[in-house]
């Protein structure tokens, strides 16, 4: 950097440290979000696997679907169907999360990365 007058390197100095703090903030919610979406995904797969283990023999077996306060009788296959439906929801939402934080992780880095620049550059200037 050339010499910048003090109170335009004072605004870009607050851009960044708002982009940081912007990205520090962002971040802790995806991570919050992943967090929650990896335990719907585990609780969806106990669910799948002890629906698996109860046997198909002739004799069908009641299972029931959350409906707001109520329950609503289904069959196995729709409920399977509609449990695999969500696994894969959840798993698409889980892979845009992670996109989304390593672009939250760079953004940060970046801007952390241009602090320490104006940080030294203003070092070496005043030392």
């Amino acid at each position: 950097m050339s010499q910048l007058p003090d109170e335009t390197l004072r605004r870009i100095l607050q851009q960044i440290q708002t982009t940081a703090q912007q990205s520090s903030k962002a971040l802790a919610v995806n991570k919050a979000q992943i967090s929650q979406k990896e335990r719907d995904k585990r609780m969806l797969q106990l669910t799948i696997g002890e629906i698996a283990s109860i046997p198909k023999d002739g004799k069908e077996v009641k299972m029931y679907k959350g409906v707001g306060k109520a329950f609503m009788a289904v069959p196995r296959t729709t409920m399977e169907k509609d449990l695999k439906t969500q696994e894969k929801e959840v798993n698409e939402d889980l892979t845009n999360l992670g996109k989304k934080n390593k672009y939250l992780e760079k953004q940060l880095a970046e801007a952390q990365a241009q602090l320490k620049d104006i940080f030294h550059h203003s070092e070496t200037r005043d030392g």
